[in-house]
């Protein structure tokens, strides 16, 4: 998982860890004086003490990813002080708050800007949960949209669109407490619907309108981008270890020969061939060691099983899942004429077949969703399972601004360290104004 020393010195160190129900893993990204990214480490660990996105055994779950980022730094070979956090659960929703002010048909100035997001802060509406991020998604001038920088431009409204990402504060807490007991200090946490966003999406898809369908082992996340935001989400409790576990059940194993079964010979498409296709419930070597599982239900005296009830298994729960999505997107008005490119992405996304499978479900073209090409990035790590872990990264890097900082009296709840938020903010502020 190492990758090889940068040629070039690096100017900053970005570090992430996405803490899911199977996986725990880590990564540190480094951004070159050249101002290239590249993948300096990263490291995984099987996941301890996390339950569908939430923290279910405090102790164990601080062990799991203290021991997942000392592996990114031993690959890395840099210690880092601070981390992304992803999170997957805690209720998770996304909303878009659009703000506009009076200009008059003047040139508008730095200050309206600034007044113009300071108005915005004043609207967002949390009602009692914890916002995660509040970040101006794009501006508008007369109700036109489309404008990146509006300043030195003349309009009679100025007008932006703000995207509030929610969560609920208890799950949060819990999450950053487990970061901050294994000796890391919290930079942010981060939605992971908008850090798959930033592995997976383009901008143009972003903008155009897409779903991106995010399969963690315990909850799948399904997101609908247009007009360059997150103008949806919804969180549906189910996920490839559901898979999983209905094989194990079903043939009475043990959870290790069903993921391996699934991972292995497991798929959403059946084929002709797979009731003539024997397979081994045990691995290599398995049979005479202590890790030897039971005689599988069914099987025969080898103890294999036919592919076919395998994929049967598969199918049913991939089926299951794919009508939950197809809800939430027909609840979210994407479906039919209004639908449009469905992305998955995330460890569940590997299973074999699943994009056909998809595609005929729910009636609309899918693809995979992998992370970019990114110097030193593992090639085992470019797989969808580590796309989001891969976004959080991006995500940091890119610096995103929150406007409820542009205060020094403001209250910053996404960002741990007070006077790093404010005075980052403040230079982003000249630089981008």
């Amino acid at each position: 998982m190492a990758s090889g020393k940068p040629a070039d010195r690096l100017s900053k160190v970005f570090a992430a860890v996405n803490a899911g129900s199977f996986r725990i893993s880590a990564m540190i990204m480094g951004l070159t004086e050249s101002g290239q990214l590249q993948v300096l480490g990263s490291g995984h660990r099987a996941s301890q003490g996390i339950k569908r996105g939430y923290i279910t055994d405090m102790p164990a779950a601080t062990y799991a990813i203290r021991d997942a980022v000392e592996r990114a730094e031993k690959n890395a070979n840099v210690n880092v002080q601070g981390v992304w956090i992803g999170c997957s659960g805690a209720g998770l929703r996304s909303q878009v708050s659009k703000v506009e002010i009076e200009i008059g048909g003047r040139r508008i100035e730095e200050e309206d800007i600034e007044q113009l997001l300071v108005s915005a802060r004043e609207t967002i509406q949390p009602d009692g949960r914890m916002v995660l991020h509040a970040q101006p998604a794009h501006y508008t001038l007369d109700g036109a949209h489309g404008v990146a920088n509006p300043k030195g431009l003349h309009a009679e409204r100025l007008g932006v669109d703000i995207h509030v990402m929610l969560a609920d504060g208890a799950p949060v807490r819990n999450l950053t407490e487990a970061v901050q007991n294994a000796h890391l200090d919290v930079e942010a946490v981060v939605a992971t619907p908008l850090a798959a966003g930033h592995a997976c999406l383009s901008q143009e898809e972003r903008d155009l309108g897409v779903a991106l369908v995010e399969i963690g082992g315990d909850v799948t996340n399904i997101g609908v981008y247009a007009g360059g935001m997150l103008l949806g989400l919804v969180a549906v409790p189910m996920g490839s270890g559901d898979i999983t576990d209905a094989i194990a059940s079903t043939f009475g194993i043990r959870r290790f020969q069903a993921e391996r079964l699934k991972c292995v010979s497991g798929s959403a498409i059946a084929s002709p061939s797979d009731h003539r296709e024997m397979i081994p419930v045990n691995g290599p070597n398995e049979e005479l060691s202590d890790s030897a599982g039971p005689h599988a239900r069914g099987a025969d005296e080898k103890n294999r099983i036919a592919r076919a009830e395998l994929v049967s298994v598969v199918t049913q729960q991939t089926s299951a899942l794919t009508d939950e999505i197809g809800r939430a997107l027909k609840g979210m008005g994407f479906s039919g004429a209004t639908g449009g490119q469905v992305v998955l992405t995330g460890g569940g996304a590997e299973l074999d077949g699943l994009a056909d499978f998809t595609q005929g479900a729910l009636g609309m073209p899918v693809r995979i969703g992998r992370p970019p090409t990114l110097k030193g990035l593992p090639e085992a790590h470019s797989s969808p399972g580590f796309a989001t872990l891969a976004g959080l990264c991006l995500y940091a890097s890119d610096d995103p601004i929150d406007i409820r900082a542009i205060r020094s009296n403001s209250t910053v709840t996404n960002r741990y360290n007070r006077s790093q938020t404010v005075g980052r903010l403040f230079r982003a502020l000249k630089e981008y104004f």
